[in-house]
């Protein structure tokens, strides 16, 4: 059963529109390109909101269809045959120099990658922050910052036994959080 009855499409632009672009900004680094992805990304979420089921929030859901259209965009630049218009002068003088200052560096795939860790790295601080705050900060010592368990456990004043079932209990949830923040 999908939600799509229960949603309110009204509000959309008033509330997503600027964190959708500044988004695709930071990804693209042009701004007419940025409002157009977002614009695209409007109109993919309408049509397909029929089979937007709920399992994540409106605002997760626009930026999954935000990502993959950033994603088409650099694949399409990537496969292009020719130089683009803009990339030449009056004078039909290459202007490689300037382009190549702000053209994303590095092959789709490693674009792709960066962005997917980018997204995974903010799902495990956002996953991390929903912890027990007794279990934060010796997750991030023992997983994140990997600090010897005996140092751990001088600095928590806990045992290395109880050092092992806080980590344990702390990968289940975020193992529960991130199926459902980024597997979903």
């Amino acid at each position: 059963m999908n939600n799509a009855t229960n949603i309110d499409t009204s509000e959309w632009v008033d509330d997503y529109a600027d964190m959708l672009c500044n988004y695709a900004y930071a990804r693209v680094n042009d701004m007419d390109l940025s409002k157009d992805l977002v614009q695209d990304t409007f109109v993919s979420a309408l049509k397909g909101l029929d089979n937007f089921q709920g399992k994540s929030t409106v605002k997760t859901w626009l930026f999954s269809i935000l990502k993959r259209k950033i994603i088409d965009h650099w694949r399409k630049q990537e496969s292009r045959k020719t130089n683009p218009m803009s990339f030449f002068t009056t004078d039909g003088i290459i202007k490689g120099e300037f382009l190549n200052n702000y053209r994303p560096k590095g092959k789709l795939a490693e674009i792709e990658v960066e962005i997917e860790n980018n997204e995974l790295r903010e799902a495990i601080g956002h996953c991390i922050s929903l912890l027990p705050s007794k279990y934060k900060g010796i997750v991030v010592d023992k997983l994140v910052e990997n600090k010897e368990s005996e140092e751990v456990c001088n600095e928590h004043e806990i045992t290395a036994s109880n050092l092992w079932v806080i980590i344990h209990r702390a990968k289940l949830q975020l193992r529960d959080c991130l199926e459902k923040k980024w597997f979903d």
